[in-house]
């Protein structure tokens, strides 16, 4: 049994909710256990990962949010340097999971959160569950 983090941006608390519906049920279902650690933004979800992973209590992490395009450039910033962070942590070695959505309206982030439509909660709990594999796979 793997230990994996889920670590939520907790900015639109009903899609996360969803968001962590799926990813969990997905984790829960592979026989793995988990914590969630939440932060304030998107931004924030590669440096919580990247301190969690010193630790070295985790095998692999889900990363979680929801980021909606407003008026300004803010969602491009948010939304492109968020994957910026964790692809780096990645080619680092860590198993990441990314479920942060990019979406242009909270309809679009509905459809992609729900379990029961899209999941991309527990997709991005597989795909970190498919790269601890990986990484297990290589390392012998």
């Amino acid at each position: 049994m793997a230990k994996l983090l889920i670590v939520e941006a907790r900015f639109y608390d009903h899609l996360n909710d969803l968001l962590l519906q799926g990813a969990r049920a997905a984790l829960e279902a592979a026989g793995h256990a988990h914590e969630t650690v939440t932060v304030p933004g998107a931004l924030e979800v590669p440096a919580a990962i990247a301190l969690a992973a010193e630790s070295g209590r985790y095998d692999g992490f889900v990363a979680l949010g929801v980021v909606i395009r407003g008026e300004t450039y803010h969602f491009e910033i948010v939304a492109g340097e968020s994957a910026r962070g964790i692809m780096a942590l990645t080619m680092d070695g860590l198993a990441i999971g990314n479920g942060i959505l990019t979406v242009e309206n909270e309809a679009q982030a509905l459809t992609r959160a729900r379990p029961d439509e899209k999941d991309k909660g527990g997709e991005a709990a597989k795909a970190a569950l498919a790269m601890m594999g990986l990484k297990t796979r290589f390392a012998a």
